[in-house]
C-alpha cells in the first residue's frame, strides 16, 4: 500500500479574519513536499479550487515547481477538476510534468467539492454530468493514443489531431475521484481506471458496500486484477501526543467546516463531531503515530487498500504544524505500516 498525503492549499485564517497572503504558502507548500520526499512517503496530491480560503487554483503549477526538488515522490493533482478543464491542455501540462520529474506525475480526475469553476469558466451547472462523461472520454482517448479525432458537445471538434507532448513511455496514470455515489462507483469499474474514494465523515464501514461494488464491477469487464488499485482520502494530521494535537486542530478544522458549511446548509460544527471522527470507528486519523498506524491498517483491512492518502491541511494548520506532521509520518508511521503489511 502505498502512503502519502494530500492537500487542497488552505490558507491560514486568524480568528480575526486575516487571510495569510498566498505567496507565502504557496512557498510553504514546497518546501513540505521536498519534505516528504527526504523521509520518504509515496506521493503527494494537491487540489485544484477558485475560492479566497484557498491558495492553488493550477494544481499543475505547484506539481512542475515540485519535481525540480524531488527526486522520488509521485506527484497528483487530487483533483482536477475535469468537467471545467479543458481535457487536451490538462493532459499537456500533466504530460510535461510527468516528463519534467522522469514519470512521476499522476492525474486524479474528478468534478470537485465546489462549483466556482463553472461560471470562471463559462461552463453551466446545468451540464454538470455530460461534461464530466465527455471530458473524461476525451481524456482518455487521448492518453492511449498521441493522434486522435475527436467530436463532442462542449469544445470544437478535432480532426486528426496530434496531442504533444507525450507523457514517459506515452502513458500518464489517470486515476478517478469518488464522493460516494454508485453511478461513478460503476463508470469507474466499467472503464478500468483507479479510484481515490473521498471519506471525510461519518463512519468508513459505510462505504464498504461502494468498494465491494467497484472489485465487481472491475472483475465483471474482465480487467486485470494485477492492475487494480484502490485508494482512500480521509482528513489527517499526526502529533507526539494525540490530545495535545487534537486540542490544537480542533479550533482550525472546526472553523474550516463551518465556513464551508454555512454555503450548504449545515449546522455548526460541534467538539463531539470532532471526537467521534477521532474514535475507533471515525473518519478522521488525528493523533499520535500509535492511533494512526492501527486506524490505517485498519482502513486497509476493511477495503483492500493499494493507496492511503492523508489529506492534511484542512483549515490551514501551520507551517511548523505541518511540517511535524509530515516527519511522524515519513519517520514513525510509514515505516511501521510497511512492516505490518510485509508480514
Amino acid at each position: 500500500m502505498e502512503l502519502g498525503i494530500g492537500m487542497f492549499g488552505d490558507l491560514q485564517i486568524s480568528a480575526n479574519g486575516e487571510v495569510q497572503p498566498a505567496q507565502q504558502r504557496l512557498q510553504e507548500i514546497i518546501e513540505e513536499i521536498k519534505l516528504m520526499d527526504e523521509v520518504g512517503l509515496d506521493f503527494y496530491g494537491i487540489g485544484e479550487h477558485h475560492r479566497p480560503d484557498y491558495a492553488v487554483s493550477a494544481p499543475e503549477i505547484i506539481l512542475a515547481a515540485a519535481s525540480t526538488v524531488t527526486k522520488n515522490i509521485k506527484l497528483s493533482s487530487a483533483v482536477s477538476v475535469l468537467s471545467s478543464s479543458d481535457p487536451v491542455k490538462l493532459y499537456q501540462s500533466f504530460a510535461t510534468i510527468d516528463l519534467l520529474s522522469n514519470g512521476r506525475a499522476e492525474l486524479i480526475a474528478g468534478r470537485g467539492s465546489f462549483i466556482e469553476s463553472f461560471p470562471l469558466f463559462g461552463f453551466n451547472l446545468q451540464d454538470y454530468d455530460e461534461l464530466y462523461e465527455e471530458k473524461l472520454a476525451l481524456l482518455l482517448k487521448i492518453n492511449n493514443s498521441p493522434k486522435i479525432s475527436w467530436k463532442g458537445k462542449f469544445r470544437p471538434e478535432l480532426v486528426n489531431q496530434e496531442i504533444l507532448p507525450r507523457a514517459v513511455n506515452n502513458h500518464l496514470k489517470i486515476w478517478v475521484a469518488i464522493g460516494g455515489t454508485p453511478e461513478s462507483v460503476e463508470r469507474a469499474g466499467r472503464l478500468g481506471l483507479p479510484v481515490m474514494f473521498a471519506i471525510i465523515g461519518g463512519q468508513p464501514l459505510q462505504f464498504k458496500p461502494l468498494f465491494d461494488y467497484y472489485k465487481d464491477v472491475y472483475q465483471a469487464y474482465g480487467h486485470d486484477m494485477n492492475k487494480f488499485e484502490v485508494g482512500v482520502h480521509m482528513h489527517s494530521l499526526f502529533g507526539e501526543n494525540s490530545q495535545e494535537i487534537a486540542d490544537y486542530y480542533y479550533p482550525l478544522y472546526s472553523a474550516q467546516m463551518n465556513r464551508v458549511g454555512r454555503s450548504r446548509g449545515w449546522p455548526p460544527y460541534q467538539l463531539n463531531q470532532f471526537e467521534a471522527g477521532r474514535g475507533k470507528n471515525g473518519a478522521l486519523i488525528i493523533g499520535d503515530s500509535n492511533e494512526s498506524i492501527d486506524k490505517i491498517l485498519a482502513m486497509e483491512d476493511m477495503f483492500g487498500l493499494t493507496r492511503f492518502s492523508a489529506h492534511m491541511d484542512v483549515g490551514g494548520p501551520s507551517h511548523s504544524a505541518m511540517m511535524k506532521s509530515i516527519e511522524i509520518f515519513g519517520t514513525q508511521i510509514a515505516p511501521k505500516v510497511r512492516a505490518a503489511l510485509s508480514r
